[in-house]
């Protein structure tokens, strides 16, 4: 076979393979994760606002969008964070009873990469940001208009989804400052090696 069909070959598998990558990242990869990444925490929210038409109870009201917050706490911390963006965080307890949290990214591999789904990080990130955000707008707005009785449910959001949101940003920066830091050992160790390579030249030097 002569060489310049060879060459043809790989070009058109190269531009078909790389056609490929970017439809695959375009898709969103798990649709199911993605629905539940927004569902009960947007259903939490509009259940608030629309709370007193929707029923006259405020104990049910309340007990609803707690019940919802709680699902998407669990939710976003164990299942559509790995999946989506492939990051984690969680606690354990060591025998001598002290606890210790813990913040992981995946390591991704040059396939990895290829199958990211650049759709759905844009979707966990947009829902784990904004939302927390309308609750703190929430709760001042509740503070200032004296509606006390909502003021420990506003809380709750808070501190649920912000708890996603810090985790989740311990796991992506956590992972950023272990890469600064293996880079600022390495450039260490061989400034350290030159420079001891340096003194050894200059002592075999002097008489």
């Amino acid at each position: 076979m002569d060489s310049n069909d060879d060459a043809e070959d790989v070009s058109l598998f190269d531009a078909e393979e790389e056609t490929v990558s970017r439809s695959t990242r375009s898709k969103i990869r798990h649709p199911v994760a993605s629905f539940f990444h927004l569902f009960f925490r947007v259903s939490a929210i509009i259940v608030y606002l629309l709370c007193e038409l929707l029923s006259s109870s405020f104990i049910a009201c309340m007990v609803t969008i707690i019940l919802l917050l709680s699902c998407d706490f669990w939710a976003v911390k164990n299942v559509t964070g790995r999946l989506m963006v492939g990051l984690r965080w969680w606690n354990h307890i060591d025998e001598d009873g002290k606890s210790h949290w813990v913040f992981e990214s995946r390591k991704a591999t040059s396939q990895e990469n290829k199958s990211v789904s650049e759709a759905e990080s844009r979707i966990f990130w947009l829902g784990l940001i904004a939302c927390p955000v309308l609750w703190v707008i929430f709760a001042f707005s509740a503070l200032f208009s004296f509606r006390v009785k909502w003021l420990a449910v506003v809380i709750m959001g808070v501190v649920l989804q912000g708890a996603n949101l810090y985790g989740y940003i311990r796991c992506k920066v956590g992972s950023r400052k272990n890469l600064t830091s293996m880079a600022t050992s390495y450039l260490g160790k061989q400034f350290l090696r030159q420079n001891d390579e340096w003194l050894g030249e200059n002592s075999h030097g002097t008489p």
